[in-house]
């Protein structure tokens, strides 16, 4: 493994140790406004007692307990035992409100952006069997349970939801991040050529697909081809990905190099323009210079080059559609 590869290992699990602690802090706001709530609003002893114990074990396992094992284990622990932590809370809740499901909702989001898609599958299932759990005991069984009247639920629900959509937006934010430094990570580790039988052949980057679909709806989205100074530099500035990165992804999918495949969007362009416009009343040049070429001798080429055809032609080809 190379220097720059460790590195990069090291950024992925420093920005995992970043969500596990924001996340902490995160919850422990929420579990102490949820105690307080049950402690003076809507006044549960039973309920409020049970949050202050959640956020006492929240911050005694993580300060105390935590930094003797590694993020994953971590992560693994917080997800089983909060969804089995939440269970009492979605049965005192069940025949009033289906928020306290919401609860698990960023489970499958949480092991996306820490583990592999196995576990995202298991922790799906896993919390489809704590609901479905949920739901025969709550009709097999009677608690005693304190009643909540429509507005204590619309309270709690509203702050439930307002916490979740908190707790996924940390989540997105994370994962962006890890994975471009995972994307990093793979580039920087596959060698770009092997040897087969005397011939050298470059390798297929696990990255290239991934990337190349950023790249390809960063083009489609934002026309970037459209501005006649874009480059690969204002491309790797848009997507906050390395120069060399977005040429192997380019390459890979058979462009010889960035400028071809620029040039391809901007040709797409004028003949989709062409198509569109009455040539009589719109300039050949008005609709190069929005397709992102410069001038005319480099359109003429980069045209010819690519469509076997001079855009003279072609439009006398278009006339001869039209009056016939």
């Amino acid at each position: 493994m190379t220097s720059s590869g460790l590195t990069k290992l090291q950024k992925i699990e420093k920005y995992k140790k970043a969500l596990v602690r924001s996340y902490i802090i995160l919850m422990t706001i929420v579990l102490f406004i949820f105690a307080g709530i049950f402690t003076f609003f809507i006044v549960d002893k039973t309920m409020s007692w049970y949050l202050y114990g959640g956020l006492f074990f929240l911050l005694y396992s993580y300060f105390i307990i935590g930094k003797r094992y590694s993020v994953n284990i971590l992560v693994h622990s917080y997800m089983i035992i909060a969804s089995f932590y939440n269970f009492y809370i979605m049965l005192a809740f069940w025949h009033n409100s289906v928020a306290s499901f919401v609860w698990l909702m960023p489970i499958p989001l949480a092991a996306y952006v820490f583990f592999s898609r196995k576990y995202v599958i298991l922790y799906s299932l896993f919390v489809l069997l704590n609901i479905a759990a949920g739901y025969l005991i709550s009709v097999n069984f009677d608690f005693d349970f304190k009643e909540h009247t429509r507005e204590d639920v619309k309270l709690t629900d509203t702050f439930l939801v307002i916490s979740n959509v908190a707790v996924i937006a940390l989540l997105i934010y994370y994962k962006d991040k890890i994975r471009r430094e995972e994307i990093y990570h793979q580039i920087e580790n596959v060698p770009n050529t092997e040897i087969r039988t005397g011939n050298v052949a470059e390798k297929d980057p696990p990255f290239a697909d991934e990337l190349f679909e950023k790249i390809e709806s960063a083009m489609q989205d934002q026309q970037f081809y459209k501005d006649v100074t874009f480059n690969i530099s204002k491309l790797s500035a848009a997507l906050g990905v390395n120069n060399s990165y977005i040429s192997k992804a380019i390459r890979h999918h058979g462009y010889p190099n960035f400028n071809s495949y620029l040039n391809r969007y901007r040709v797409n362009c004028v003949k989709k323009l062409l198509v569109e416009n009455d040539l009589e009343k719109v300039t050949l040049m008005s609709i190069y210079t929005e397709a992102g070429f410069s001038n005319q001798s480099t359109f003429n080429r980069v045209f010819k080059q690519l469509e076997k055809i001079t855009p003279s032609d072609m439009i006398r080809q278009l006339n001869n559609d039209y009056s016939s």
